[in-house]
């Protein structure tokens, strides 16, 4: 917290330094202006600075950066208050005129002694009223650009923290996905485990390397990976399938290789391909055939409808997910096509940028 707050001020203090010398450069070019072409400037007082003055210059730019960067300080701070919107801009008001006029004053008299001009009281309320109206119109340039720049930075901070709780609500959503596939699989897994090591020990040191591979992939972190690395895991968590249900589940992949590059949201085709397994009969008399081909730079895992009578707890939770984390991480929705026979669902790819 107390790093966030030195932070916020370096960076009050580096906006304030940058917009005061070029407000105090804007105020005074036409001095500068005046050192190049050689010209007679005139002053508010009806006298004339002979072409450039260049102590003048360099004293009114000087003024007019001290009292800007102070009242970008004051505004910086006074808005940072935690009140009512209508009375802090009315706080700003009042503070920034009050000090205007003290530090315009302070600034006047400054001036009148260092140049020692003649007619001195006549000269008092010429330099007073050309540096009030100079430094009012200062003011009103910071409060204006104070209140520009305070919505714009907290139009941007809302943006980041939204960023951030639609990354933190991704990361939440896959690990529920994760959790949601981890327990009953496992399960599953370790009982058909029990029976091979039974019944072939060689099968079942397979069926244990593919079981590694599984739950190696799931403990992965990244919002993304390639096409080409999703395969690789689906065919794996497919093997482990077979292997438990045998020739009563098969499988088909038409995937051109040269979409393998592409992106996709991880679990995408093992979360279909659970959800085909899991609410579809798959035995000798109804074989089972999920089938993966890719379509319009797109992946569909489709299977045949032979509905289990009895619905697993959780039906539709998978699906639900991956569709939430395809329209929060690229704004896609995934196509769900249902006919009296066939269902498929089709998941989008994304080019690597």
């Amino acid at each position: 917290m107390r790093q966030k707050l030195q932070n916020e001020m370096k960076t009050d203090y580096k906006t304030a330094l940058i917009l005061s010398i070029a407000i105090s450069l804007l105020l005074n070019v036409i001095f500068i202006v005046s050192f190049f072409y050689h010209k007679e400037v005139p002053q508010a007082m009806g006298r004339r600075i002979p072409e450039f003055n260049l102590q003048r210059t360099v004293i009114d730019i000087s003024s007019n950066f001290l009292l800007t960067f102070i009242l970008y300080i004051l505004n910086f701070n006074l808005l940072k208050l935690r009140i009512r919107k209508n009375l802090q801009l009315l706080l700003i008001i009042v503070l920034t005129i009050i000090l205007t006029y003290f530090i315009s004053i302070s600034i006047s008299g400054f001036q009148l002694d260092f140049f020692e001009l003649e007619h001195r009281p006549r000269a008092v309320k010429g330099f007073t009223r050309m540096g009030l109206n100079r430094d009012y119109l200062i003011a009103l340039l910071v409060v204006l650009s104070s209140q520009l720049i305070y919505v714009s930075q907290k139009q941007q901070k809302t943006a980041l923290e939204n960023e951030a709780l639609r990354a933190e609500y991704m990361r939440s959503r896959y690990e529920a996905l994760k959790n949601q596939v981890d327990p009953h699989f496992l399960f599953n897994s370790l009982n058909t485990l029990n029976s091979l090591i039974k019944v072939n020990s060689d099968k079942a040191q397979e069926y244990v390397q593919q079981l590694s591979f599984v739950f190696r992939y799931t403990l992965q972190n990244n919002e993304v990976i390639t096409l080409r690395e999703e395969l690789d895991y689906t065919k794996a968590y497919c093997h482990l399938m077979q292997i438990r249900y045998g020739n009563n589940l098969r499988f088909e992949y038409n995937v051109d290789a040269k979409f393998y590059d592409y992106l996709i949201i991880p679990l995408s085709l093992q979360t279909l391909v659970e959800n085909a397994i899991k609410h579809n009969v798959v035995s000798a008399k109804q074989p089972l055939t999920v089938k993966i081909d890719e379509c319009n730079e797109s992946i569909r895992v489709s299977n045949p409808i032979q509905l289990k009578k009895e619905v697993e707890v959780g039906e539709g939770i998978g699906l639900a997910n991956l569709t939430e984390r395809y329209r929060l991480m690229w704004k896609k929705e995934i196509v769900t096509v249902k006919t009296e026979n066939t269902f498929e669902v089709t998941v989008p790819l994304m080019k690597k940028s």
